[in-house]
Parts: structure tokens; sequence; C-alpha cells
């Protein structure tokens, strides 16, 4: 790529544009050549690229707030910058940033308080108590996509097994399951780059947050081993309660961010094991591999291209002065294929060395509570795919013929997911 096309390309806006969702590595890679970590000409935004910088970013949370993680970096702040240290007016403010009380926005002891109290329910034990519904659960789904020849895999099988999965963990009864389905596909993804002004009381958290306050209910009044339960008659570290309000934010977050980013990694998934030579063949014969295939698939395509912070006071990252009141973005995707760490980034490498040390979940305080749980999901799916087919592959009526593929992204400047992927399954 030419410097005038590696100009025009940085210059572009992430935040609206449609082209930079369909290969967003490029764009990342036109920022890269500008270093590590590069303000976008006339805003208060730096993108960090770099591997190192971006866990330098992720690990300090005494000098960056996690407050604009949901809305993202573009908005601007609702005051004015003053002083040395912004908590205050952060706190302050905290009702005028988009969806500034769920935990990924949190900081310091409300995020504290919070963790604390889901810390216990994604424990070892528990999923592996739950991975029978799942296998039960994905056999059945995989079983049914066989029959007909194919399916849809987001719609058919990602996205009602993620729901069926967290619901089921949750607690929440079978009556409701289907309508939460419906519910959260007709939201809009999070970070979506069309972000016209919607009524929230219509967005899918603030739907299911309905139920859930009956559930929470219920479940102090009448205990069963379920999550619900456990939150319900949670305490936080110095023993005080947490109230009706918090309980409601914290399990609808966890409904709605359990399903969305394991329906994402069996998406992107998916596309490498068909495209990646050999490699269904692989791991066909060797099922064991399937978690370093999914770890390098998060390496190459998270679910999460990128996470944001804002500099509650001046600091440095990797050398570069960050001035107080700047908001950082965070760069997932790229970070992820940064030459300084991985060698041969831009490849697919089975059993690459040091892996796991990947940034598709995050790292730090705010490294993603549900990531084991979404490892599980899809190394299951993935197990019963190859128990039940001979083969599977893109669907060429809709995909295009092989090496002409064509594939579309949700719109969003956060999430990294097909909006479909049609397959066709031979069976065993």
């Amino acid at each position: 790529m030419n410097d005038v096309a590696d100009i025009d390309l940085a210059d572009r806006d992430y935040f609206s544009d449609h082209s930079i969702l369909l290969d967003p590595y490029q764009y990342f890679e036109a920022l890269r050549d500008k270093g590590p970590i590069y303000r976008l000409p006339g805003r208060d935004i730096f993108v960090v690229t770099g591997f190192a910088e971006s866990l330098e970013v992720l690990n300090n949370t005494v000098d960056f707030s996690s407050v604009v993680a949901t809305g993202g970096p573009a908005w601007p702040l609702p005051f004015a910058v003053a002083g040395d240290d912004l908590t205050p007016l952060i706190e302050a403010n905290r009702d005028k940033f988009l969806g500034a009380d769920l935990l990924v926005a949190r900081d310091d002891k409300a995020h504290y308080n919070s963790r604390a109290l889901l810390s216990r329910l994604f424990t070892p034990s528990r999923l592996k108590a739950n991975e029978a519904y799942m296998s039960g659960l994905a056999a059945r789904l995989v079983s049914n996509a066989v029959a007909a020849g194919g399916c849809e895999l987001i719609k058919d099988i990602a996205v009602p097994f993620a729901t069926l999965v967290v619901a089921d963990l949750l607690g929440v009864p079978d009556a409701d399951r289907d309508h939460f389905m419906e519910v959260i596909a007709a939201g809009p993804p999070p970070g979506a780059l069309d972000s016209a002004v919607r009524d929230e009381s219509q967005q899918p958290l603030a739907i299911m947050a309905g139920f859930f306050v009956n559930y929470l209910i219920d479940r102090k009044q009448n205990p069963r081993g379920d999550v619900l339960t456990e939150l319900a008659t949670a305490s936080y570290p110095d023993g005080t309660s947490p109230d009706i309000a918090e309980l409601v934010r914290l399990s609808t977050f966890l409904f709605g961010a359990g399903q969305d980013t394991t329906a994402k990694l069996l998406g992107n998934a998916m596309r490498f094991l068909i495209e990646v030579p050999g490699l269904q063949a692989q791991l066909r014969a060797d099922p064991s591999l399937l978690p370093a295939f999914l770890e390098e698939v998060l390496r190459l395509e998270g679910s999460t291209k990128m996470t944001a912070r804002l500099a509650r006071k001046a600091t440095t990252v990797g050398g570069v002065e960050i001035p107080i009141g700047t908001k950082v973005m965070v760069a997932l995707a790229a970070a992820n294929r940064d030459p300084r760490r991985w060698e041969n980034p831009r490849e697919f490498v089975l059993n690459r060395p040091k892996i796991k040390e990947n940034l598709a979940f995050g790292r730090g305080a705010h490294v993603c509570i549900g990531n084991p749980l979404a490892r599980v999901e899809a190394r299951i799916v993935f197990e019963k795919l190859f128990e039940q087919t001979s083969q599977i592959d893109f669907d060429a009526k809709v995909h295009g013929p092989r090496g002409h593929n064509q594939f579309d992204y949700e719109p969003s400047f956060i999430i990294r997911g097909l909006e479909k992927l049609q397959l066709t399954l031979a069976p065993r």
C-alpha cells in the first residue's frame, strides 16, 4: 500500500465509515504505521494499536476511567475539563454517559463490588456442571441443521445456543427464553454505526429488566440452585447488600453480554475452519486441538474490536503523553496483530506459542468475566458439529464461489461479528 493510500485510509472516520466495517484491519495497520499510539487529527482521541501499550492502558485503573467503554470515545464529555483528577466530575455526571451504569463502564469501588458479586458465578465447577446441558443442547441444534442439509449458523445455532445456555445458567424460566431471543435479535448491536437516537425503553436490556426484577424478587422469597438465587442473596465484600436495581443491571448485563460474545466467536471461528487449507481435516482428526484453534481465532478475529478509556489524570503510555480529559481507544484487534508481539501476525498458526496471552477478552480488572463460558461453549458446538458431519462448507448460493466469498458484518465499531453465515452440512 502506498503512502497516499495509507494517509487517506488513516484519515477516515472509524466511528461512522461502513467501508472500514468490512475490513477494520487495513485501517488499523494504516494507524500502526504512524506509531503504536496515534492521536486522531482534530480529535481528543488516541488510538492504541501496540500490544504492550494496550496492556499499559488496560492495567492502569488509576489514571484511566472506563466510563466511556460502553458508548465509545467519539462522544464529547458532558463537562468541562478542570483540575488534575476528573474522578469527581465523572461521578457527578455519570448518568450523562451512555451505558455508564453497566459493569464494563464502572470504576473503583463500584466496579470492585460488582465484580466481587459475579466472580463466584463463573467457577470451573459451575461450568463443569453446566456442560451436560450445553452438550445436549448443541447436539439437538446441530442434529436439526444436519437433517436440513445446512443452516444459517448465526440464527439457527450460534444465537439460540448462546442465549439458551446463559438463560439456563442464570435460571431464566423456559417460558421466557424464546421471547428474550426475539428481543435481542430485534435490538441494535453494541456500538452501532448508525447511532440515531432510539427510545432507551425499547433497548433489549431495558425490556429484559422488567422480567429480571420479578425473577430476583421471587428468588429472595423462594431460593433455588441457580445464579439468580446467588445474586439475589449475595452481599458485597464489606457485608452490605446490593439494592434490587443493581442486581437487575448485573443480571441483564450478564444475559446480554453472555450470549453476544459466544455467538460472534462461533461465526468468526467457522470462517477460519473452512477457509484455512487442511484445518478442518486436522481438527476432525484431533478434536483436542479445538482450544488452541479457538485461541488463534480470538487473536485474529476476536468478538470485540476495541474498548475505550478516559484519561482522568494526565499520564503517559509507551512514552507518549496522554493529557487529562482525552479518550483512548484500545484497538484490541490491532494489538492482537502487533508484529512486535506476534511472529507472522496476520497468518493463522495453530498452537502458536503463548497464544492465551491474546487480548480478545481484554486484560486487567475489566477482563471479560464470562470468557471461560464462551470458550467452553464454542468448543462444545464444534465437537458436536464434527460428530455429526463429514464436511462443513459455505453455501455458494449465498456467499459466492470458493475464493470469492462475500460476507456481511454487523454495523458496529465495537463488535466484530457476522450478520449471517449460510452453511452446507454433509452428514457422517
